[in-house]
């Protein structure tokens, strides 16, 4: 399931915020779903081996916005709107439920009347090959041990061999998550007019990619990608995308 919801400041007219806003975001979703799931999304989430997986992921704020380098800050003007997605109907539902009631959503300092919101519809998938264009980035990593015994993090390009299989890997446990059921085909991922996103969660740098690309193999693969996001670190606002 997914949500489009229309942001505003009806009292300043614009929005400023961080340019490593994510953080912001996943914290405004947790607070408008009950203590109980937001608890076990954030605390525990969806168990796949030693992986865990929160189903749910957004897209980063699409408006018209400057940015100011200097304050490292965006300024949105006028309306705002962000996506959020998710396999989980009752996670859905009770977002929707809360934000509804209160008409707002708080970012950071900001509290953003909510102008509409709506249920979007699945995309009609006719075929087996489609190609997307990234809501949020799209983000593979790996943890590696560098010479002297310290973690370091390792984004992936598209380019690369592992990312394809990586995202494949990814998509298949969350499958099996969702409907308790192993699929032996692949979901193949092809870098078409991508480029380099930077992005600051929480102090932390995120690579990934933007653009578009395209997706092929089995119907069941590409709406589980839809619905909880490609690549890693969905939760904290990667790897949405729409059909184009």
């Amino acid at each position: 399931m997914r949500l489009r919801l229309t942001l505003r400041d009806p009292e300043q007219g614009h929005v400023v915020l961080p340019t490593g806003y994510n953080y912001l975001i996943q914290a405004a979703i947790y607070s408008n779903v009950s203590r109980e799931l937001a608890d076990f999304l954030h605390d525990k989430g969806y168990l796949f081996g030693k992986r865990r997986f929160k189903m749910f992921t957004f897209s980063r704020l699409d408006g018209h916005c400057m940015l100011n380098r200097d304050k490292k800050q965006f300024v949105f003007e006028g309306d705002i709107t962000l996506y959020i997605s998710s396999p989980i109907e009752r996670f859905v539902q009770e977002l929707a439920t809360a934000i509804v009631k209160r008409g707002c959503i708080v970012l950071g300092r900001n509290t953003l009347k909510v102008a509409d919101l709506a249920f979007l519809a699945k995309p009609a998938l006719k075929s087996r090959e489609l190609r997307i264009r990234m809501l949020s980035p799209l983000t593979v990593y790996s943890t590696l041990m560098t010479p002297d015994g310290k973690k370091k993090t390792y984004y992936f390009s598209p380019y690369e061999k592992e990312f394809p299989a990586l995202v494949n890997s990814n998509i298949k446990k969350k499958h099996f998550l969702i409907s308790g059921k192993s699929i032996k085909s692949d979901l193949k991922v092809k870098p078409l007019r991508v480029r380099e996103a930077i992005i600051m969660y929480k102090g932390t740098v995120v690579k990934g990619w933007t653009g578009h690309f395209l997706l092929s193999g089995p119907k069941s693969l590409i709406m589980t990608a839809y619905e909880t996001g490609l690549g890693a670190k969905n939760s904290q606002g990667f790897g949405m995308f729409e059909v184009t």
